[in-house]
């Protein structure tokens, strides 16, 4: 059991939706226990939740949501935990030459809070300009994806992301923007509907406020 100045810290952190850790946390063996066997285990678990809470599991509609909860858990939302399911990233020679920049826009992104559990939902604008490499566009999309599919927060899922791009394709010539609502702010707390959160990560040219103007001019001329 938690002490009350424990959870006093939990919904301290939880409410200003802080990170902890540049990186995802993950214990050394959370890849150890098959994903069968991880969803067994969250289906007892979610089963055990759903009873506490009053609801009779004998009910046609809910006697399969543990099951379902459990799949969607290691299959779908939290699938980029695991470093198996991070996609194949090509990369080839930007043999046309291409020297300025290339922009992706509105690439839609789900990803889960990690402090409520509950949706982010949003878009991600990217814009690089190739010091050599050049990546499919459907990468980018799949990068994304990857990175929302686990628990977050904003200002780490824009690191890793920016920081898989500048891996990836060997330059700091990278911006990253992203614009998300977050459910935990809208359906609870608070509860503000309209508002949503907005990150930038950049660098290399990018540092420059007029190469910065021009990333947004593009993005501006999409919409």
């Amino acid at each position: 059991m938690n002490t009350p100045i424990e959870q006093e810290l939990f919904e301290l952190i939880g409410d200003n939706h802080q990170m902890t850790s540049a990186e995802t946390p993950l214990r050394p063996d959370a890849f150890i226990k098959s994903d069968e066997q991880k969803m067994a285990a969250i289906e007892k678990h979610f089963f055990a939740i759903m009873e506490e809470i009053g609801l009779d599991m004998t009910d046609d509609s809910l006697r399969g949501t543990p099951h379902r909860v459990a799949k969607m858990y290691i299959q779908e939302i939290f699938s980029g935990l695991n470093p198996k399911n991070k996609p194949k990233l090509s990369v080839f020679e930007n043999s046309y030459q291409y020297d300025k920049m290339l922009v992706e826009a509105d690439i839609s992104f789900n990803s889960t809070c990690e402090h409520h559990f509950l949706p982010i939902i949003g878009k991600a604008h990217i814009g690089y300009v190739s010091a050599g490499k050049v990546i499919g566009l459907s990468k980018l999309n799949r990068i994304v994806n990857y990175y929302s599919r686990r628990p977050q927060v904003q200002e780490r899922l824009i690191m890793q992301i920016f920081n898989e791009l500048k891996s990836v394709l060997e330059t700091e010539d990278v911006i990253v923007v992203m614009e998300a609502k977050h459910l935990c702010v809208s359906s609870r707390g608070i509860q503000d509907e309209s508002s949503y959160t907005s990150t930038i990560q950049y660098g290399g040219i990018f540092n420059e406020k007029e190469n910065r103007n021009d990333f947004f001019n593009l993005l501006n001329k999409e919409k």
